[in-house]
């Protein structure tokens, strides 16, 4: 079953009034199960409108969106996705634990199997030693993985981020990167992930979606082949180069192998 489907999607903020916006025109976009799916474009291009569509946090204009088979509505009251936004997000009240378990209270599980769950997933992102800890005590990328173990704690089959490693420093972002493609591997994670970088898009993706300027259009869908197992050194690989050469120029909006 393809994880999202999304069929002719539109979308117009202010729809009918002088001052309507019409941010995406035209989408249509499958991923499947288990891919790693990047969404770039120039700022103001609609990445983080079709994020949120395919979330149903707002409705499309026009078009239809389906995640594992279902309407995108009826997707999100099963919770069949988490989110992780460029911000963290945790509650500053309540420790990394307890950050970790809300999901699990909204679902109604007892007090035992959250626990369990929170150890599990901090195992997941290597934190288990700050369960007790407020998230004002922890590092900007440690707060990041705080916030994917959360989006994750509930198993969904699908998640969604929104530029979450944008606020970090080269070091820690390249460093939160390779985290996540362990994390997803591990928990076989379907991902749909928008971002401003060319390099981040080349490394983390199975797939590159890129989109025009306002309104957003899907003009090239670029396939990455860098094998399963990238670490440190497929950043040096030539594979690597190729592919944000190939971005580059699709973003550009010129020729494959055309001379910059």
């Amino acid at each position: 079953m393809t994880a999202v489907v999304a069929s002719g999607v539109s979308k117009i903020f202010n729809e009918g009034e002088r001052n309507a916006v019409e941010a995406l025109v035209g989408i249509d976009l499958h991923v499947e199960p288990g891919e790693f799916v990047s969404l770039i474009g120039p700022s103001g291009c609609g990445k983080s409108t079709l994020l949120r569509l395919i979330a149903n946090l707002i409705e499309p204009s026009a078009g239809s969106i389906e995640v594992f088979g279902k309407p995108a509505a009826q997707a999100r009251l099963d919770q069949d996705y988490g989110m992780a936004f460029q911000q963290a997000g945790l509650f500053e009240w309540r420790s990394v634990e307890k950050n970790i378990e809300l999901p699990l209270e909204l679902k109604g599980w007892d007090a035992r199997r959250r626990r369990e769950r929170a150890g599990e997933m901090l195992e997941l992102v290597k934190l288990p030693e700050f369960a007790r800890h407020m998230p004002w005590q922890l590092s900007g990328g440690m707060q990041q993985r705080v916030a994917i173990a959360r989006a994750l704690a509930a198993h969904p089959r699908l998640l969604l981020m929104d530029e979450p490693f944008g606020a970090l420093d080269e070091m820690t972002r390249e460093h939160m990167q390779a985290e996540l493609l362990q994390i997803c591997a591990a928990t076989e994670t379907t991902v749909v992930f928008v971002t401003h970088s060319i390099p981040e898009a080349a490394y983390l993706s199975d797939r590159v979606v890129v989109m025009s300027a306002r309104p957003g259009k899907i003009t090239d869908i670029i396939d990455i082949d860098l094998g399963s197992g990238r670490d440190e050194d497929t950043r040096e690989a030539d594979a690597f180069y190729d592919s944000i050469t190939t971005i580059r120029e699709a973003l550009r909006g010129v020729e494959q192998g055309a001379v910059l």
